[in-house]
């Protein structure tokens, strides 16, 4: 087979050639499925067999050709420098905080000089801090560099789990230290991935742990994401022999599906009862329950509630539920009895809050903490005691706020404050004193090169008249003119929310004369379940009218012109952003999708397919099937069209978006395209969904985005020398 390799010559010597396009042309071999009539063609179906030569040959020149071009757009490692530096300011970060009912500190804390995070744990704040577990000691005969991804302490803090991952697999390996004894104890739990699994649940005599066990673990087999299990594991025993505590096969009567999660919670220490959730990609879940006396006891689960009555959250105190409910298009708090539940006449707790969504609820001693949002960037905290709910002043402003308590153990709890341009901050609310206190475990440090940037929260008309938020990030003094660069992110699916956090990704790009721009789409959850349901499925198409409307609003408003726009979007957003791509070519410059679902009628074959039905549909209903056909960026991409310049990436050992649809959406993109706009395929070999893997990796990734971005928006510090081309 002819292999195309780019030689220090080319790259070096053929500088006016960064432009052009490789033109390998693809493997290819034409497949047609007829649908309720409906014939489809599948020009690259080929390049799904991920064991084909033909294909992995072709996608690893792609990504050589794309590395080779990326890494020499002039100024990339301005990103790189500039992290480092910022990071530099702060001789240590701290994440993943858990304060035991005993006060004993453990978190994740890193170094600038180092590439992965460590556990440490300290007693209580002002507590000595002490390394518990270096994740580079763990199998070091295997030569992979391992990050902990999820940490868990028991309830008096005298052992916590650490999950190991290597790659980006996000698949982990599950080990215990014994803090008494200050040793890691020789068990290692494998298949497990609990930082997407429902994490784990301690029992009340912190030696025994419930967690999500999945039988396959290789993302390519098609028994991968199929028939996990709930299992109970008591320290000492051999991880291997599974004690079923919730499963497909033990649980016949709930009629779980192969491609549910059954995931098993303890909502309380001390609490009588478990809580089983068919869970998945799907906001709501028919949710069981069970004597927690009768753990291993097939026959006793009973149901909760379904996935109708839209429960989004809910804690237990004592025999009664409270729950947050978005059934018949409301969003409030209510309240039932466990003994004998009714979701058809529960009572009200919380009335809905007029213009705010309420997002969720944390259990306190003497009543509850909920937090609300409006359009999914404007935070509140409210306090529900003596059955009266009182909102809280924050400490700071806040875009967005994170809740930790300690259960029904305490009425003290723990706040973190996030927003567009400010450090990320914790605070401890006194019950008694009724006041916040700072409690920072990493140091605040200042940006003073941010201070002059603004960030702008407004709303925009969509297609059909509904105001869609959108947030702009800006350096103070920007001249309204068609020559800024602006780079616009969304995402809407899920229901997930787009909130604000210190995005020095985006600021860096405003020190640089562009504007950020992130649109709260439909499919998100910013306006709670309705905002969901208007890009849900047959809806679908609004996620990406409203990112087209949010585009022209900012060329109408004159902030730009098509000429200086880029979207970017990972994941499920690349449904948003292939569609608004091949929906409305004219409208953008440039175009990054990471990891991106781009071929949606065929995510149903893939592993994690059949989970998202839930969310996109299946093309075996037709009304279904229409909608996942209306999505499917791949399906949409048209011959003799001149389409934007194009960065689409992936990653080898991806467990969520299979690597093979974004080198269709690129294969059948650089065949068609009449552009002399680059078309770029980057698969990871090293990497997966995105996440999970170094600081380094990071940054090297991001700075691709960003190179390419402005290369292609003309910024001067990023045009190869004699290429006055965009």
């Amino acid at each position: 087979m002819y292999r195309f390799f780019v030689t220090i010559f080319f790259i070096y010597f053929s500088v006016g050639m960064i432009n052009a396009q490789n033109k390998v042309n693809p493997p290819s071999k034409l497949t047609t499925d007829e649908y309720f009539g409906i014939k489809v063609n599948d020009e690259y179906r080929n390049l799904e067999n991920l064991k084909d030569p033909l294909t992995t040959n072709w996608m690893k020149d792609q990504s050589e050709y794309s590395q080779s071009v990326i890494k020499n757009i002039p100024n990339r490692q301005y990103y790189i420098t500039k992290r480092i530096e910022l990071d530099k300011r702060k001789s240590f970060s701290v994440s993943n905080i858990y304060v035991t009912e005993n006060d004993v500190y453990f978190y994740l804390k890193k170094t600038p000089n180092q590439n992965t995070a460590r556990l440490y744990y300290r007693k209580g704040f002002s507590g000595q801090e002490k390394e518990l577990y270096n994740p580079e000691n763990f199998l070091p005969q295997n030569n992979k560099r391992y990050q902990i991804n999820y940490i868990k302490p028991n309830y008096n803090g005298s052992k916590v789990v650490i999950a190991l991952t290597e790659g980006g697999k996000e698949i982990s390996n599950m080990i215990i230290y014994d803090v008494i004894s200050n040793k890691l104890l020789p068990q290692v739990i494998t298949n497990c991935w609990p930082s997407d699994g429902g994490g784990i649940s301690w029992l009340s005599d912190n030696n025994s742990f419930i967690y999500l066990h999945y039988p396959v673990t290789d993302p390519n087999s098609k028994l991968f994401l199929k028939d996990m299990v709930s299992v109970l594991y008591t320290i000492g025993e051999d991880p291997k022999k599974l004690r079923v505590v919730l499963s497909k096969e033990n649980n016949p009567d709930l009629k779980i599906n192969s491609e549910d999660f059954p995931i098993v919670n303890i909502p309380t220490k001390d609490g009588q009862y478990l809580i089983g959730r068919i869970s998945g990609a799907t906001r709501f879940k028919d949710t069981y329950y069970i004597k927690s006396s009768d753990i291993l006891k097939k026959d006793r689960w009973k149901i909760l509630f379904r996935k109708e009555d839209k429960v989004s959250s809910f804690i237990i105190k004592g025999d009664k539920i409270i729950y947050i409910s978005e059934k018949n298009e409301t969003n409030a708090i209510y309240s039932t009895s466990l003994i004998n539940p009714d979701f058809k006449k529960p009572e009200l707790t919380v009335s809905p809050i007029q213009d705010e969504t309420i997002k969720g609820l944390s259990n306190l001693k003497d009543g509850f903490i909920f937090t609300t949002t409006k359009n999914g960037v404007e935070a509140k905290l409210y306090l529900y005691k003596n059955n009266k709910a009182e909102s809280l002043k924050l400490p700071i402003p806040a875009g967005d706020i994170s809740v930790t308590t300690e259960d029904n153990q305490s009425n003290d709890f723990w706040i973190t404050c996030n927003g567009w341009k400010n450090d990320t901050e914790r605070f401890r609310y006194n019950s008694l004193s009724k006041k916040f206190t700072s409690e920072n475990l990493a140091p605040l440090v200042e940006y003073p090169e941010f201070k002059d940037i603004i960030v702008e929260e407004i709303t925009v008309k969509s297609h059909d008249g509904l105001d869609i938020p959108l947030s702009l990030i800006y350096k103070k003094g920007i001249e309204k003119n068609k020559r800024n660069p602006v780079i616009i992110d969304a995402y809407g699916a899920y229901a997930s929310i787009n909130s604000p956090y210190f995005a020095k990704t985006y600021l860096l790009w405003a020190l640089q004369g562009g504007i950020v721009a992130i649109a709260h789409v439909r499919g998100g959850g910013e306006k709670g379940e309705k905002w969901h349901e208007g890009g849900y499925k047959s809806t679908k198409p609004n996620s990406w009218k409203d990112l087209i409307s949010c585009t022209e609003y900012l060329i109408n408003a004159g902030y730009t012109s098509p000429d200086n726009v880029a979207i970017w979007g990972a994941s499920a957003g690349g449904i948003t952003i292939g569609r608004a791509m091949t929906d409305r070519p004219d409208l953008f410059k440039a175009v990054i999708i990471d990891a991106g679902v781009t071929n949606t009628l065929r995510m149903e074959t893939t592993p994690n397919g059949l989970n998202n039905v839930k969310e996109f549909g299946s093309s075996k209903i037709e009304p279904e099937f229409k909608a996942l056909l209306e999505m499917d960026a791949y399906q949409h991409i048209k011959r003799g069209i001149k389409y934007p310049s194009t960065l689409i990436t992936g990653g080898i050992n991806d467990p969520r978006v299979t690597p093979w649809m974004p080198t269709k959406f690129a294969a059948k993109l650089m065949v068609n395209n009449t552009s002399n706009n680059p078309i770029l395929l980057k698969i990871d070999y090293d990497g997966g969904h995105g996440g999970d893997v170094s600081v380094a990796k990071q940054y090297d990734n991001l700075a691709d985005t960003f190179a390419f971005a402005l290369w292609q928006l003309g910024h001067p510090d990023y045009q190869p020398k004699g290429n006055n081309q965009k």
